[in-house]
């Protein structure tokens, strides 16, 4: 018999900006399990955008973020037996 389907965990926020789209970045810029030094690169580039532009960096993260999300979504149409 098969155990079932694993639970689906939740994300928890990051320990610096209390985020979890920044903790999503971080799993997302994870090489085998490294967290610790992809937490480390993404924090010395926040300090640069903090450098660089003098913004708070998580406010230029998420607006970066807001930027590159669709605004609306195409649904695919079948009409006369072809998909468009």
């Amino acid at each position: 018999m098969r155990k079932g389907r694993a639970p689906k965990r939740d994300v928890l926020p990051d320990p610096m900006y209390n985020s979890k789209l920044v903790t999503r970045l971080i799993n997302h810029l994870m090489y085998d399990g490294k967290r610790g030094t992809a937490s480390t690169i993404l924090y010395r580039a926040f300090d640069i955008i903090k450098d660089k532009t003098g913004n708070e960096p998580l406010d230029v993260f998420e607006e970066a973020m807001n930027n590159v999300m669709p605004v609306l979504e195409v649904k695919a149409r079948r009409i006369g037996g072809s998909n468009y």
